[in-house]
């Protein structure tokens, strides 16, 4: 076996325990999980199973085939259709109205980020309506665990059941929801929205398309290398060395197996891979926050997958955070030059000049896997979505991201700063970043 996957699994394993079951052939599982929230014997457990039934409708059988064999019902008789992509809020309030109809013992998210963040929202909205029925009074950090202590209520317990190498939504504290009239999407942030269960089973990746398989790919480097040249120099060294084991193993597995993906999607220890790949990204945003180019994809909803648009903003804004990480490029960068992405000594540069040769080097990733590099590239893009990038860094909402760069900002400062990293983006040219004044 691969040292990478033995390290991969060694990290999960040390931070979810039995909470998350992972690998390849684990599945069937899933039953004896969501069995033990029956009432008793006489009263078998009842799940509220959501989940695609067209292009998923076998994984979605092999579900059900599993709580069968445990003794677990369907809530209701039917499986719930599943979320949009990006978890638009229309798909929140649906999921939510099959939750308070037939009040389940367990819900069970089956599918990719979307789903698992719709779920995650419609439950605590079933849960806490009384406090507010909009989502949007939601936005923001711990608002949930604060209504849940002040009301004494519980969640329904929630097993995640991932389905794609994608955004680690099955492990983490995050709900990102849409609003497709405005092509925003929003936060929630909190511990208590955390899935009490979590089953990845590597191999129903093999059905995945091979555009969100780059999306999930590009979103798990995002998660690590985001947190990992977050942290602040204050940081203790045990979360220094804890993002960094996350980061190397992460950025190491996918840009050793990507490449083996696209070339061919039916290479299963490539797919399980990237799927340790991704699992770690989730592990890396419970260890710390991410920052600007997660901000900046929020806006692109209606251009782009999240990964992918995380993945193509990476580059420009670690050229501007360069002067004050250059510890964290020097030790990802060179992962990337081991692969023959980056040709420079990275140890021979330093400043503006080594955050111009690492972010070539994701550069020419991306283009090897055949992912966006500029914003120019998106279909449909037009450089109005300059402004309103820019307009959604203001939003309070949104201020953990600012404050979470390695080079803090604030909204005042967003016009100045943000702008030429945006503007940079768009052409694919480096040159217009402007470095803040130490």
């Amino acid at each position: 076996m691969d040292e990478l996957f033995t390290k991969a699994q060694g990290l999960l394993k040390a931070w979810k325990g039995d909470k998350y079951v992972f690998g390849r052939g684990v599945l069937p599982q899933l039953g004896k999980l969501a069995a033990q929230f029956g009432k008793n014997a006489a009263e078998p457990c009842s799940a509220l199973v959501v989940s695609n039934t067209t292009y998923m409708k076998s994984v979605a059988d092999a579900v059900v085939d599993a709580l069968k064999s445990a003794g677990v019902s369907l809530a209701g008789g039917v499986i719930v259709p599943d979320a949009g992509p990006n978890a638009p809020r229309s798909d929140v309030y649906r999921i939510e109205t099959y939750i308070l109809h037939h009040k389940p013992d367990v819900i069970i998210a089956v599918g990719g980020g979307s789903t698992i963040d719709a779920c995650k929202a419609a439950n605590f909205l079933a849960t806490l309506g009384g406090v507010s029925p909009e989502i949007d009074h939601w936005f923001g950090t711990g608002l949930v665990s604060e209504a849940l202590k002040t009301t004494g209520k519980k969640l329904y317990p929630l097993i995640a059941v991932e389905t794609a190498a994608s955004s680690g939504a099955h492990l983490t504290k995050y709900s990102n929801i849409t609003d497709p009239v405005i092509g925003q999407k929003k936060l929630v942030v909190d511990d208590g929205i955390v899935p009490l269960y979590a089953l990845f089973d590597y191999n129903v990746t093999s059905s995945m398309p091979i555009p969100v398989t780059i999306d999930g790919a590009l979103d798990s480097i995002a998660h690590c290398f985001e947190v990992f040249s977050g942290l602040p120099a204050s940081a203790p060294r045990e979360k220094y060395d804890l993002a960094a084991d996350l980061t190397t193993a992460a950025v190491e597995l996918t840009v050793k197996y990507a490449p083996r993906v696209i070339k061919d999607p039916k290479d299963m220890e490539a797919r399980e891979a990237i799927g340790m790949s991704t699992d770690l990204g989730g592990y890396a945003i419970m260890v710390g926050g991410t920052h600007g180019p997660h901000m900046t994809s929020f806006s692109l909803v209606d251009l782009t997958g999240h990964g992918t648009a995380c993945g193509l903003m990476n580059p420009y804004y670690a050229v501007f955070f360069a002067p004050v990480i250059e510890k964290q490029l020097r030790l990802v960068g060179n992962i990337f030059k081991k692969y023959g992405y980056i040709s420079e000594d990275l140890d021979k540069l330093s400043g503006q000049a080594l955050g111009i040769a690492f972010a070539r080097g994701m550069v020419a990733f991306s283009k090897a896997i055949g992912a966006p590099t500029a914003l120019k590239d998106l279909p449909k893009w037009n450089d109005s979505y300059i402004n309103k990038i820019l307009e959604a860094a203001k939003d309070p909402q949104l201020d953990m991201k600012l404050k979470n760069m390695p080079v803090p900002l604030s909204a005042s400062k967003v016009d100045e700063y943000m702008g030429p990293i945006i503007r940079a983006a768009a052409g694919g040219d480096f040159s217009l970043i402007k470095q803040m004044a130490s």
